[in-house]
């Protein structure tokens, strides 16, 4: 005797996620990021008023930001390491405390001793460089995996926030306080941005938590079972080997590189000069850099939303739309086309950042997650001054014309050959959507 099988019921869609930023655990890391984004762009600025009021030269001004630069790229590499082995909020304290004990430091040095203030200096890059991959791999630690995007545009919008909050408020702020009180308030930012995100949960260590993992500078012997902690080289190059796994995330950097290196460069040291050579004003070049930092906050509330179906080629199509900037220069257009080119390149540029980053969190291991993090920011930042280097002598020699249109078709070509790479259309071996 046989029966008829009751019908399935129907199954219920999944409840929807709740917002990221209706997360208590989140809203304390993008707090604790936005404040380490307005230290990090209002340092310059602050710098710029002490040449203003004489305390520093220019010369000296040049040798304190580029030791924040070596300080920055030397701790970027290590601190990915650092937060790999170790928690990782411990991490973003520890460098984000050494960044604040910078800041009295350079007021100290202020016009008494440019030794210390390039040796505070250096300290504040090391602390703002050791901060990033930690932040990374927080970010993938405290969110889960569907609310990622959403997260990470969140977090740009905090940076490009940054961006232009931070000079404007800076300059505020001078109205009524010296400059050696704006350094104090610059390292009271960091303290916040060490003090206020909370814990990240565990990751891929065997159940365990960070703080549960055997202290790697313990002279105890590793409990029975366990391997002893590779050197820091070792780790190091493993993080590489870990990266090189991925082939869509080797092409995505070659591809920033390129745009960064040459598109970046040439229309920093581009823009300013045709402002002011062929429009006869340096309102062209505010309202560029303007657009560009309000078109990057309008991509990323875009792409905090938008799921393309072939995600990664469509970010490489938002970072190669970066070359209608360089492109923009090249041609007598109205000043308009220009502000407008660059607003353009800024919401292609957040198009590519928000699912590179989510790509990253979702497909590197996670216990090399903070190394492979490093590694995105030491390459794409560290070649930036080289291409800088370059561009200025190039326009020298050739003009400034063909090199923005050797700029322009880089901008273009390096990431649609990108875009060909086995695994770049979906920025992993498989189409995210399809995934359990």
């Amino acid at each position: 005797m046989t029966t008829t099988p009751a019908p399935t019921a129907p199954k219920s869609p999944a409840p929807p996620s709740r917002s990221v930023l209706r997360d208590p655990a989140f809203l304390r890391l993008w707090a604790g990021t936005t404040a380490s984004g307005l230290a990090t762009w209002a340092l310059p600025f602050v710098l710029g008023l002490a040449v203003l009021h004489r305390d520093l030269g220019a010369a000296g001004l040049g040798l304190v930001l580029a030791a924040r630069t070596a300080g920055f790229l030397v701790a970027v590499a290590v601190g990915g390491v650092l937060a790999d082995r170790h928690s990782r909020r411990a991490v973003v304290l520890w460098s984000a405390l050494a960044a604040a004990t910078a800041a009295p430091l350079l007021a100290v040095g202020l016009g008494h001793s440019l030794a210390l203030m390039t040796a505070a200096a250096a300290l504040a890059g090391a602390g703002q460089g050791a901060c990033r991959p930690a932040f990374q791999a927080l970010t993938a630690e405290i969110v889960t995996p569907e609310r990622r995007q959403q997260a990470n545009a969140a977090m740009t919008v905090a940076v490009r926030s940054s961006t232009l909050a931070g000079p404007t408020l800076t300059a505020l702020l001078a109205a009524f306080l010296d400059v050696r009180t704006l350094l104090l308030g610059i390292g009271a930012l960091w303290l916040a941005a060490g003090l206020v995100p909370g814990r990240g949960t565990a990751r891929a260590t065997g159940g365990r938590s960070p703080e549960e993992l055997p202290d790697p500078s313990s002279d105890a012997p590793p409990a029975a079972g366990s391997a002893p902690r590779a050197g820091f080289r070792a780790e190091f190059l493993e993080g590489i080997r870990e990266a090189r796994r991925h082939p869509w995330f080797l092409a995505g950097l070659g591809a920033l590189v390129a745009v960064i290196a040459l598109g970046y460069s040439a229309t920093g040291v581009a823009l300013p000069l045709i402002s002011r050579d062929r429009y006869g004003t340096e309102w062209v070049l505010a309202a560029a850099m303007t657009a560009y930092t309000v078109g990057a906050l309008g991509g990323a509330l875009v792409i905090a939303r938008l799921r393309p179906r072939s995600p990664g080629w469509a970010a490489f199509a938002g970072l190669g739309a970066y070359g209608v900037a360089p492109l923009s220069l090249m041609l007598p257009v109205h000043p308009a086309v220009v502000v407008a080119a660059y607003a353009v390149a800024g919401i292609g540029i957040e198009l590519f950042n928000v699912p590179w980053f989510t790509a990253t969190q979702r497909e590197v291991a996670p216990d090399k997650l903070a190394r492979v993090s490093s590694l995105d920011f030491l390459v794409s930042y560290g070649l930036a001054p080289v291409g800088l280097a370059l561009i200025a002598p190039a326009i020298e020699r050739f003009g400034v014309t063909p090199v923005l249109a050797a700029c322009a078709a880089a901008c273009f070509l390096v990431p649609a050959a990108a875009a060909l790479v086995p695994t770049a259309r979906h920025f992993g071996r498989t189409d995210p959507a399809t995934r359990d």
